[in-house]
C-alpha cells in the first residue's frame, strides 16, 4: 500500500503551489467572464433589476468559487452559521477582516448584501463592473457612504462592512473606524457581528499574493452578538471594538478539529 502524501512532503508542497494557481486563477476567470456582461447589463436593465441580478451573481459566483476551493484546493469552510441570516431583515453586518477571502465567504450566503468597498477595488477593472452593477458602496467619501448605506438599508438590504477598514495588520485586531457606527446610527438598524477564524494567515495583510498557502486551509464564520441600533457613534465604536477584542482573545476550537465543512 502506498504511503499517503502528507503536509511537508515534497509532493504536498508542489500541490500547495498548484492549488494557489488554481485558486487565484479561477477567481480571475469568474470575474473576467462576468465583466462584459455586467458592463452591458448595467446599461440595459432597469436599476432595480440590475441590482437584483448583480447581487445574485455575486452570491452564486462566490458560492461556486468556494466550491472550487473545497474540491480542488484542500480548503474547508464552515459557513453554516450564516444560513438564514439573509432573511432576517435590514441590518449592518460587521466582521473582523483577517483575509481576502472574508467578503467572499460572507457574500456567498447573503442574497441582498451591499458591501462597503475600498475605492481602489471599485476602480479595479476585474472587480469594479460587478460591484457597480450590484450597487456596492465606495468608502472614499464617508458622508456619501453613510447616506448610500442608509438608503440601501431602508430598501431592505443588508450592509456588510469591516470596521477595521482594511485587512488586519496587527493581530488580533486593528483599531475600528467610526463608519460602522455612523451607518447604524443614521439608519437606526441593529448590528450583527461575525467572527471570522482561519487556520493560517493566508491572504492576510502580511501574506504576499503569490506566496503558497499552508494546506489544508480551514475557515469558519460564526455569529457573534447582535447589538441593538446604537445612538452614540463614538461610544458604540469603542463598545464594538472591545467586544471583538474579547471574542478574538478568548480560547477557540482548533481549526484542524472542525468537522468537514458544509459550505460550497
Amino acid at each position: 500500500m502506498k504511503e499517503r502524501v502528507r503536509p511537508g512532503h515534497w509532493l504536498w508542497t508542489a500541490y500547495e503551489h498548484l492549488a494557489m494557481v488554481v485558486g487565484l486563477g479561477s477567481l480571475a476567470l469568474i470575474c473576467l467572464a462576468w465583466l462584459p456582461l455586467a458592463l452591458v447589463l448595467r446599461r440595459l436593465l432597469p436599476p432595480a433589476a440590475g441590482v437584483w441580478l448583480g447581487r445574485q451573481f455575486v452570491m452564486r459566483g462566490f458560492r461556486g468559487y468556494l466550491g472550487i476551493l473545497s474540491t480542488l484546493c484542500a480548503c474547508r469552510f464552515d459557513l453554516s452559521a450564516l444560513d438564514g441570516l439573509g432573511q432576517q431583515g435590514p441590518m449592518v453586518i460587521a466582521a473582523n477582516h483577517p483575509s481576502l477571502l472574508d467578503a467572499v465567504m460572507i457574500n456567498s450566503r447573503l442574497p441582498n448584501a451591499v458591501c462597503v468597498m475600498k475605492a481602489e477595488l471599485m476602480d479595479n477593472p476585474l472587480f469594479g463592473a460587478g460591484a457597480r452593477l450590484a450597487r456596492y458602496v465606495r468608502n472614499d467619501n464617508l458622508l456619501n457612504a453613510v447616506l448610500r448605506c442608509r438608503s440601501e438599508l431602508r430598501q431592505g438590504a443588508q450592509v456588510v462592512i469591516f470596521p477595521e477598514g482594511t485587512r488586519t495588520h496587527n493581530f488580533p485586531l486593528d483599531p475600528f473606524l467610526r463608519s460602522t457606527a455612523l451607518i447604524a446610527v443614521r439608519a437606526a438598524v441593529p448590528v450583527q457581528t461575525l467572527i471570522i477564524e482561519f487556520s493560517s494567515p493566508y491572504l492576510g495583510k502580511r501574506w504576499p499574493l503569490w506566496r503558497k498557502p499552508s494546506l489544508p486551509l480551514v475557515a469558519r464564520v460564526r455569529l457573534g452578538r447582535r447589538f441593538e441600533a446604537p445612538r452614540d457613534a463614538r461610544a458604540f465604536t469603542a463598545e464594538l471594538e472591545a467586544y471583538f477584542r474579547a471574542e478574538l482573545a478568548g480560547p477557540t476550537t482548533p481549526m484542524a478539529a472542525f468537522p468537514a465543512a458544509a459550505s460550497a
